[in-house]
């Protein structure tokens, strides 16, 4: 069984929640308060000194990182699924990658911290580079169902929860309807589990 240390509202580790549940690997969750600092205790700085959520110990092999985690559950229990590793498939996948870890984080999901925990970016302008890249992402959208091609790679998966989550830092999704119909593909898998919605920003139902 993996050992998962996450946070309920987080993003990258609900991304590892939703791959293992996709592979439909059998998980023990442990609660990471970060609203206490408990990522920042010695006792899980031990496992992962950047001291951030998601962490799995996977018997003993210990990954930080939610992509990196992602690569090493495609690789390790499905292969060619998940992340294609012929050189086109592989590199358009890490591109995706490279977008979960820089415009997605700077843009959505940096919008949502400043609702949800009180971060102190500017709201206007995380909001404008979200909406820029979720223009990109829709006209992606309009060639292929998924973000890689006619199947769900690790490419969605890294990208997923925040994009899903937008509304709550007041970033609408109205004007995107590939972009919304490609969530709802994802919602649709085997295995899919959600991440609990927060009501705020323009999330105002649930």
């Amino acid at each position: 069984m993996i050992k998962l240390y996450h946070f309920p509202k987080s993003g990258h580790a609900h991304r590892i929640q939703l791959m293992l549940s996709l592979l439909d690997i059998p998980t023990e969750l442990v609660f990471v308060d970060l609203a206490k600092g408990a990522h920042k205790k010695p006792e899980f700085l031990a496992i992962n000194p950047v001291g951030q959520v998601p962490v799995i110990d996977d018997n003993g092999t210990v990954i930080a990182d939610s992509n990196a985690i992602l690569v090493y559950l495609a690789l390790k229990h499905d292969g060619e699924r998940w992340l294609p590793t012929d050189p086109t498939g592989a590199a358009r996948v890490q591109r995706w990658l490279s977008v979960a870890a820089g415009p997605l984080a700077f843009g959505p999901a940096a919008a949502r911290l400043v609702t949800v925990f009180g971060a102190s970016f500017n709201s206007d302008e995380v909001i404008a580079r979200a909406h820029t890249l979720l223009k990109v992402i829709e006209d992606e959208l309009a060639k292929s169902p998924f973000l890689v091609g006619d199947h769900a790679t690790i490419a969605d998966v890294a990208n997923y929860s925040y994009i899903a989550h937008a509304p709550e830092g007041n970033v609408s999704l109205e004007p995107y309807p590939n972009v919304r119909a490609w969530l709802a593909r994802i919602e649709a898998l085997p295995g899919f589990v959600p991440m609990p919605r927060t009501v705020i920003g323009l999330q105002t139902t649930l």
